[in-house]
């Protein structure tokens, strides 16, 4: 009955997961490929670093929660830390509430980051003195 089928087997990566404005996550979401959201995501968002992963948050996206993915494209409101091993690109309407861990970045006018700018080659003992630094200037501001 069943022995004329073909079976096709398709890219996941290649078709991108939408999620539209009026949707809401709530819970981690691990993706590989594209995922572009216009909705609102609360949780962790996750692709493997090695991967061709590309998130994609639109002009009324919301992600509550931390980020960490090779490539990012940012237009809305990240609540969170981002991790991007390859490039960001942060376009006129993105605001990032928390730290911006980066390799190659693009910031277009208008955009907001309201935390570090912390480049992920940077070498730890220069991100140490960094750090204190920023400890000393706040002591000396109180």
């Amino acid at each position: 009955m069943f022995k004329n089928i073909e079976v096709v087997k398709t890219n996941a990566s290649s078709v991108p997961t939408l999620i539209s404005n009026g949707t809401e996550i709530l819970g981690d979401i691990h993706f590989d490929g594209e995922l572009i959201i216009e909705g609102r995501v609360k949780g962790s968002i996750h692709a493997l670093e090695d991967s061709s992963a590309v998130i994609r948050i639109a002009d009324k996206g919301v992600v509550e929660g931390n980020i960490r993915v090779p490539s990012a494209v940012i237009n809305g409101l990240v609540q969170g830390d981002v991790f991007c091993g390859k490039h960001i690109e942060l376009a006129s309407k993105a605001i990032v509430v928390g730290d911006l861990h980066y390799n190659l970045i693009e910031m277009v006018l208008g955009s907001e980051v309201n935390g570090k700018l912390m480049h992920i080659n940077a070498s730890k003992p220069e991100v140490e003195r960094l750090e204190q630094d920023q400890s000393r200037l706040s002591v000396t501001q109180d």
